[in-house]
């Protein structure tokens, strides 16, 4: 689990520093962490890692044996390896206990699916995990999520150090997020933080569940656990080299084929390394191989801004990349392709003043209606789907057709009750203002 909310975390960043480089080897920063964590993680019991067969399918029966819903977690090494992939699966039940799964020894968990698939799977921030269990076959079809449950009970914090110290009152050192989970041996330290990220999981979603009865939200929450559950992965895009960071500073489209180049040369061989892109060479040390357009191999060698821990090791990749794009007749549009999106909403008050009204107007309704229900703005409505349908509306902006155009954008029925007619009323009161009036929100 990679916490969706750093600024909860209450122990020291063993893992990273500042600049996001890795702080020291595992075992320094096991110890940092022990020396700094609350009693409550020092008196855990020690956690062994299931890396058998035959230990693992032990496992299994105890767990299929437990009672109520399953706590489940997964740990990547995002930021240290180009896949996704699990390197550590934890899962608790009630009557069973925890257990730790190393899933590249055990590779096959159809008999864990079996045992579990028609219980309640429990998560903290689920859509992190889902992906890389889906890889090793397993794959809920019910779900509770005590992050996305606490945005909806209207928790200021949501992080799951905060969501257990409110309504449990442990404190927990939130230290290992950002670690390296390919790491092997796994620390002590680093186990029972894992343990305990699903250990403490069904009483939190028992007491996160009776605030969201009380708060009249349960119904909102099963429609927001359901939707996340069968999210539909995001298109992958037709041009991914044009999301590196400072392309901005790049002039003319022979520096984007340069650009366009190294990032397909990095891409490959940090895949094939399995190794995160940006521990290779950075998005800046591109940007700037691109700028200059080095005309040799000493060229590029001798640029300073082209950095990063394989910018000289694998010279010669880089090079070809850099010549590749100096020659190539390919020439890349100035201009992204195959990415329809809206114009940014602080360009509308030119481009489509009655739009710009209309989005204003809504916005201001639908932020309102946020206050009232204690539900952030981004999880009563996407962002995203108001621009769409402010931008497109209705062609009669009654109720039952804004909530229409709502669903049509992945709206939850729940939203739709909660939103069409505020958002409809907000579309006639735009329509009846005078155009032009102060500036786009950007």
């Amino acid at each position: 689990m990679n916490d969706p909310a750093p600024q909860d975390a209450a122990g020291p960043a063993a893992a990273a520093d500042s600049s996001g480089r890795a702080a020291g080897s595992a075992a320094a920063a096991a110890a940092a962490a022990a020396a700094a964590s609350p009693a409550f993680e020092a008196s855990h019991d020690a956690v062994k890692v299931i890396e058998t067969r035959e230990d693992y399918l032990e496992a299994v029966a105890a767990i299929a044996a437990g009672h109520g819903p399953v706590a489940v977690d997964a740990e990547r090494a995002s930021g240290y390896r180009y896949s996704q992939r699990a390197y550590l699966i934890q899962v608790f039940r009630r009557g069973a206990g925890a257990f730790l799964f190393d899933p590249i020894p055990i590779g096959d968990f159809s008999e864990l699916q079996d045992a579990i698939v028609d219980e309640e799977w429990l998560f903290h921030a689920a859509s992190q995990d889902l992906p890389c269990l889906q890889e090793v076959g397993l794959v809920p079809t019910r779900i509770f999520d005590t992050e996305l449950g606490a945005r909806i009970a209207g928790f200021p914090r949501v992080g799951l150090g905060a969501v257990v110290e409110q309504l449990l009152g442990i404190t927990l050192a939130k230290a290992h997020s950002a670690a390296d989970w390919s790491t092997r041996p796994l620390p002590q330290s680093w186990l029972v933080y894992a343990s305990l990220d699903v250990e403490l999981l069904p009483d939190l979603r028992d007491a996160l569940a009776e605030q969201l009865e009380t708060a009249g939200k349960s119904r909102i929450a099963a429609e927001e656990f359901d939707a996340v559950l069968h999210r539909a992965p995001k298109p992958v895009r037709a041009e991914p080299w044009r999301k590196l960071s400072g392309m901005h500073a790049l002039r003319g489209a022979r520096a984007l084929a340069i650009a366009r180049s190294l990032w397909t040369a990095r891409d490959e061989y940090a895949r094939t390394a399995d190794i995160a892109p940006g521990r290779t060479i950075p998005d800046a040390a591109i940007v700037a191989a691109a700028a200059a357009a080095p005309a040799s191999r000493a060229e590029l060698a001798g640029l300073k801004a082209f950095t990063g821990r394989a910018s000289r090791s694998e010279l010669d990749r880089w090079w070809a990349a850099v010549d590749e794009g100096r020659t190539t007749e390919d020439l890349p549009k100035l201009r992204g392709r195959g990415e329809a999106t809206l114009p940014p909403p602080r360009a509308w008050a030119d481009r489509n003043p009655a739009a710009d009204r209309r989005y204003k107007a809504a916005r201001a309704a639908v932020t309102a209606r946020s206050e009232e229900l204690d539900i952030p703005l981004e999880n009563l409505l996407t962002p995203e789907t108001l621009r769409l349908v402010s931008w497109a509306p209705p062609s009669t902006p009654s109720t039952e057709l804004v909530g229409a155009a709502l669903a049509e954008h992945d709206a939850r029925p729940w939203q739709v009750e909660e939103l069409a007619s505020i958002i409809a009323s907000a579309f006639v009161a735009a329509a009846q203002e005078p155009a032009a009036t102060g500036d786009a929100e950007s």
